[in-house]
């Protein structure tokens, strides 16, 4: 526990261990756009940021799921899916104006050649201008996803066969990862500027579309503009008010 009349409270995200904000100053202080790079377990996540006083604006985002749609079969968190989420991410980036950025890992460890420098040279390829060390820079065979294919060959065994199973029902050709990384990287570098520039549209969440099939409901009635008179209620006869002796002799004179 902190103790002192001192001591302050840190920044909500760097509690959470999600913004190292020593960091993200020294990248703020350069002026330029930051390629930021995302990873998680299933998706690579690529995005040009210019940071504003009024908060951060993206420019230009990639994602690893995108590359589906150009012809891209095999797993979405591998080197050659990152290296080609970069580049989509580089090629949207200069059809929006920008030219330079600097590279944010956030707190991803700087590991060589891992994920977060493919991305970044797949953004190198596009024409950004990012400084960096050559050295931290993935091989062309890790890029191109041959160690996928010798880890593949090794592991072809009966024991090995495990490993490979969701990737054999996806029916992914292992050993043509390659070639598709090479057919996937032209399709993305043949992309009109004009469709690199259009942003993309949010798609309507299903809750919605479940609630645009459903029925129409039916019309309420109309209510009158003018409502007509309530009745007035009539008032209660006054009850007859007797003395109390007087009650009693006329009620004894009565019964007598």
């Amino acid at each position: 526990m902190a103790q002192g009349p001192m001591y302050r409270v840190k920044f909500r995200r760097r509690r959470e261990g999600k913004t190292n904000y020593y960091r993200r100053r020294s990248l703020l202080q350069s002026r330029r756009a930051r390629l930021v790079v995302r990873k998680t377990n299933a998706d690579m996540i690529v995005q040009v940021i210019n940071a504003s006083v009024g908060g951060d604006m993206t420019v230009a985002s990639a994602s690893a799921k995108e590359l589906t749609d150009h012809g891209w079969t095999a797993g979405t968190a591998n080197t050659p899916a990152a290296y080609l989420t970069g580049l989509l991410a580089g090629l949207r980036a200069k059809s929006r104006g920008v030219n330079e950025a600097v590279l944010d890992i956030g707190l991803n460890p700087p590991t060589k050649g891992s994920r977060i420098y493919a991305a970044l040279k797949g953004a190198l390829d596009a024409g950004l201008d990012v400084p960096h060390s050559p050295d931290v820079l993935p091989d062309d065979s890790r890029i191109s996803g041959e160690h996928i294919v010798a880890g593949y060959d090794h592991f072809s065994g009966v024991d090995g066969t495990l490993m490979y199973i969701r990737v054999g029902k996806k029916k992914t050709a292992i050993t043509a990862i390659p070639k598709q990384v090479e057919t996937v990287r032209k399709a993305l570098q043949a992309i009109p500027a004009a469709d690199l520039k259009k942003k993309k549209t949010k798609k309507a969440p299903a809750k919605a579309k479940a609630a645009a099939e459903k029925p129409a409901k039916k019309a309420k009635k109309e209510v009158p503009s003018v409502r007509p008179q309530r009745a007035v209620p009539r008032k209660p006869k006054p009850k007859k008010l007797l003395a109390r002796g007087k009650g009693k002799k006329a009620k004894k004179e009565a019964t007598e």
